[in-house]
């Protein structure tokens, strides 16, 4: 399928050309040498195949919007189903499957204006009616939304997640075909934003009335964006083709782009080298200094809206009413040590929960300003008073999804816990899906790895993890005075106010140390030099439609 060049692209790729021209890599760094400058002699030519292969970490467990969960699948279902809101490369908010919108006075009524071009991708015209279908699945228990909880701020969303009342009390409503109306409970500042995640996506109704389950296969998704799904080999690849049916086909330069299941890190950077990759979905730790060496105009590393942390199910022996053992576990991780030698990509080392955002104070604990060996010394004394020593340390199980980076986290922390408390720990991996499972579950005692990326960018997307009645609250923390600061902080208009609703939120989890923040994430990709279109953004949220592939 030949690609077209329109006007727009032609000046990106111009003022593309300094930054994408000069050679590749030397020999000894694994580099291919060629003799076709990228973007050919002018700099800004398009290479004939558009064809682009990302790895994408691990399997997604699915690519229904209204189940998925996880970085690897909402990568993908950002190409196949297109939202009310999307977002520029730049991670601005823009119109996406609606032209325009308007917000009422106060905040609490938002009305969609659907564009008259829009299209699934076998043709059908996308109404408004498709997404009052969507959001009503999204929310149905029937579905087993693990997400369905983002949509409390509508009004009855909370009700109908609970089987209190029918999905058809959703408030969301079809006016016309092209009229959307949704009515919240309160001012949501972040509902824009929100609306960019699969939660919120339209879903064609007849198609998934026809195959239930089996309408996200390749051959039956019928989707909204700018990519179909074409192929999809468990462990392989995942294959999407361009939707000529898209509302915007005519500024999609990419013909197909393949996601690649690798989440061995090393292997990762082989195919990468070898060129079988232009983009990686992350980086091995320990090859970090080697690529800043060797490759490092191939190199972005960027702020990145996320967590990455330990959850301690509360629900069994050891941790299920032993806060102070919490905190022993919390106090004796050095996270100077982990973010400078184990990561070093730039990570911040994490004392409180929610990352820098905008409006918003981090509530780190008195400690965060002591020096490691005064942690350590603390650490010990809760260890004692918890009833561990020499004679009984604690006995751990350690869960973390298969990876090199993660594992090589964990033995250092469990390394850490072994020199300053004693504790004894046996590390466990197993597969994303298997492991997401697991740590659902809550059947296993002891710590779980865990990483939570903002779905949009407040702090509620944080806080909110926390609250007794989320699906992904995996430490399975329950407690009414946080649950009561998150409802004021979801109804009050005072952005300080619910700020600081938030922050006595924040403190008061990590008074109970449910979970152990460890470092606040950044994204880290590889991109070849020869893909185009490519911007940093807080939320690492990039949709495919808008690279495009130079000569090379």
């Amino acid at each position: 399928m030949p690609a077209r060049v329109t006007n727009r692209l032609r000046l990106v790729f111009v003022a593309a050309a300094a930054m994408l021209s000069g050679g590749c890599g030397a020999p000894d760094s694994g580099q291919t040498m060629r003799n076709t400058p990228v973007g050919g002699a002018s700099g800004t030519e398009l290479a004939a195949e558009q064809i682009l292969t990302k790895n994408n970490g691990a399997e997604p467990q699915t690519l229904d919007p209204h189940r998925a969960e996880g970085v690897p699948a909402s990568n993908i279902l950002r190409d196949l189903f297109e939202g009310l809101v999307s977002e520029a490369p730049d991670g601005r908010l823009i119109p996406g499957a609606a032209e325009a919108w308007q917000i009422s006075d106060d905040g609490t009524v938002y009305t969609f204006t659907l564009r008259v071009d829009g299209r699934w991708s076998n043709g059908d015209p996308v109404t408004a009616a498709d997404f009052e279908y969507g959001f009503r699945r999204s929310v149905d228990p029937a579905t087993l939304s693990q997400y369905s909880s983002i949509l409390f701020p509508i009004v009855n969303a909370e009700q109908i997640v609970k089987g209190e009342l029918p999905p058809d009390q959703l408030g969301v409503t079809a006016l016309d075909d092209r009229t959307l109306e949704i009515r919240l409970i309160g001012p949501t500042p972040y509902f824009l934003g929100l609306l960019t995640h699969s939660t919120t996506y339209a879903v064609h109704p007849l198609s998934v009335e026809e195959f239930g389950a089996r309408f996200v296969r390749a051959g039956h998704l019928v989707g909204n964006g700018a990519y179909i799904l074409d192929e999809w080999v468990v462990q392989s690849h995942i294959r999407l083709l361009r939707n000529q049916n898209y509302w915007d086909d005519e500024h999609t330069v990419i013909d197909e782009v393949n996601y690649l299941p690798i989440e061995n890190q090393d292997a990762m950077l082989r195919r990468y080298r070898a060129d079988e990759l232009d983009f990686t979905q992350d980086l091995p730790f320990k090859q970090i200094a080697w690529i800043r060496e060797h490759i490092a105009d191939q190199l972005y590393i960027s702020p990145y809206l996320g967590s990455y942390y330990y959850s301690l199910n509360l629900t069994l022996p050891p941790f299920a009413g032993m806060p102070k053992l919490r905190r022993a576990l919390a106090l004796a991780i050095d996270r100077e040590v982990l973010t400078e030698k184990i990561t070093g990509s730039g990570e911040i080392p994490a004392y409180s929960w929610t990352p820098r955002v905008t409006g918003y104070t981090q509530q780190p604990p008195a400690w965060a300003g002591w020096t490691q060996a005064e942690r350590n010394t603390e650490a010990q004394r809760l260890y004692k008073v918890s009833g561990y020593s020499a004679d009984n340390p604690l006995t751990l199980q350690f869960l973390y999804n298969t990876s090199e980076n993660h594992k090589r986290i964990a033995l250092a922390i469990a390394s850490m816990w072994k020199q300053v408390l004693g504790v004894e720990t046996k590390l466990l991996n197993q597969e994303w899906k298997v492991f997401l499972e697991t740590r659902k579950q809550k059947t296993m005692p002891g710590v779980a790895r865990n990483g939570w990326i903002g779905d949009y960018n407040d702090a509620y997307t944080f806080t909110q993890l926390l609250a007794s009645d989320n699906e992904q609250n995996d430490s399975g923390f329950a407690n009414d005075e946080y649950d009561a600061l998150l409802d004021a902080a979801s109804a009050e208009p005072d952005m300080q106010k619910r700020a600081a609703l938030m922050e006595a939120a924040e403190r008061l989890m990590l008074e109970a140390q449910p979970i152990i923040p460890i470092y606040f994430y950044v994204s880290k990709h590889l991109i070849k030099p020869w893909v185009g279109g490519f911007e940093a953004n807080i939320m690492d949220h990039h949709y495919t439609k808008n690279f495009y592939i130079l000569k090379h």
